[in-house]
């Protein structure tokens, strides 16, 4: 074997390695649900990022907003899509290599199985993002329920409110519908929508 063979053998390794350990590192990471905020999250390609958001108003409880999930997909993704093509260009571009394949024919096969196995990276996040936009909350799901202000009303502004909605405590922006100041901690109950992401409350008298 040349030596110009010798080197793209070496590259194909090295790929195969690099591209296979830290695939299957972030793999892990997403399974047992660190998203991972380091260095290597880049842009790899906006496309296969999605709309992983989806939903109307509404935040979890603890102050965290649907975007921040959206955003460490996207990053998962990224790393996930550069790690997978490099994985698959050193696989695909050995098997050929040993199989005395011409060099460019060697490239260019693990060139399209790198890019074959981002594809179908992509549809997987896709379909989970699809998941997500399912589950999303629905602000109108939350008129009639009562809740507890989060934030003080005050008159002709607005507050927020905790409230239960389909199964999940969420946070909202609220108004009142007399325009009188509810305080952090009183009851309250949700008997319309301002906006999607607005409610309209009431006190509800103990």
């Amino acid at each position: 074997m040349g030596l110009s063979l010798s080197w793209i053998e070496f590259i194909y390794w090295a790929s195969t390695i690099v591209g296979g350990v830290f695939f299957v590192l972030r793999t892990v990471a997403m399974v047992i649900g660190f998203g991972g905020g380091d260095g290597l999250d880049g842009d790899f390609d906006a496309d296969f990022g999605g709309d992983m958001d989806g939903g109307l108003g509404g935040h979890d409880a603890g102050g965290n907003g649907s975007h921040h999930d959206a955003d460490a997909s996207f990053k998962m993704l990224s790393v996930q899509g550069l790690t997978a093509f490099f994985l698959m260009f050193g696989l695909v571009g050995l098997a050929t290599l040993y199989a005395d394949w011409p060099l460019f024919l060697t490239m260019l096969a693990g060139t399209a199985a790198g890019a074959f196995t981002v594809w179908v990276i992509a549809q997987v996040f896709r379909g989970m993002g699809r998941l997500q936009s399912e589950g999303n909350i629905h602000i109108q799901n939350a008129i009639g329920q009562e809740g507890s202000v989060y934030l003080t009303i005050q008159p002709r502004a607005s507050g927020q409110v905790q409230v239960t909605v389909q199964g999940a405590l969420k946070i909202f922006d609220a108004v009142t519908v007399d325009g009188k100041r509810i305080a952090t901690g009183e009851k309250v109950r949700v008997v319309g929508v301002s906006d999607e992401k607005t409610l309209k409350v009431e006190r509800v008298e103990p």
